[in-house]
């Protein structure tokens, strides 16, 4: 098991590829630590992992609130005396075009998806500095790299996260704390269910392999970076998308 003893935590854990992500974390060995703002969907990912013989404990975590945050780092290490790694996976959407975006849209995707994750990330950081090692890993998007029409909140904050990532990497590299981000493109998660069938097809006939990607697919990469195997990489920005954007 490449994660065995390791101890993760993993924000957005409650559904999708956080849920995901939370289980192969466990199933290669991490004691994980699932964070999701809803209390019920954490207990569900909880219970899956122990169902399946993994060890996990759950958190409420709001990623804007610092004080939930301190709290679940503070029963971390106290549960488990250290963390090596931490999934920066919470996000939410709210797309409008730019003429029909409103301050809120803006700023509840800005304070979420990218405040959120410097919250998280200096929670920990002095921890892993003291550890002089720990992995760092956020969740962009191809839309981080390209852009996407009618989101421009979104895609502020995946490529902020990405240049987040990149200074990490420079600044905390040599303390033995890696830092990298992954960039999903169309994935079969709850959030597509919204979606009419025409517009999944749309998404379908984008990708080369012809199929959206799923959850566990996208919990593959981050347990391989979050792995010794990737020992040596640092500041990389891993697109996991079919090929979408070739």
């Amino acid at each position: 098991m490449r994660l065995a003893g390791k101890v993760s935590i993993i924000t957005g854990a409650g559904q999708g590829i956080g849920q995901a992500t939370a289980q192969k974390f466990a199933r290669e060995g991490a004691k994980v630590a699932v964070c999701d703002v809803n209390e019920q969907s954490v207990c569900e990912t909880v219970r899956l992992i122990k169902d399946q013989g993994g060890e996990a404990l759950g958190f409420r975590v709001d990623v804007t609130d610092k004080e939930s945050i301190q709290n679940m780092v503070a029963g971390v290490v106290e549960a488990w005396g250290r963390i090596d790694t931490l999934v920066n996976n919470a996000g939410i959407v709210a797309d409008a075009q730019l003429k029909k975006m409103t301050e809120d849209q803006f700023d509840r995707v800005i304070e979420i998806n990218l405040k959120g994750v410097y919250n998280c990330t200096r929670a920990v950081v002095d921890i892993m500095l003291e550890q002089e090692s720990g992995c760092i890993l956020n969740a962009s998007s191809v839309v981080g790299l390209y852009g996407n029409f009618g989101q421009t909140n979104y895609a502020a904050t995946k490529f902020a996260v990405i240049g987040m990532v990149k200074t990490w990497a420079r600044e905390l590299g040599r303390k033995g704390i890696r830092a990298n981000a992954v960039c999903p493109g169309f994935i079969q998660t709850p959030i597509l269910k919204t979606m009419p069938d025409k517009v999944i097809k749309m998404m379908e006939d984008k990708v080369p392999m012809g199929r959206l990607g799923k959850p566990e697919e996208i919990a593959n990469t981050y347990a391989w970076l979050a792995s010794d195997e990737a020992s040596y990489i640092n500041g990389a920005v891993i697109e996991v998308s079919g090929g979408v954007t070739v």
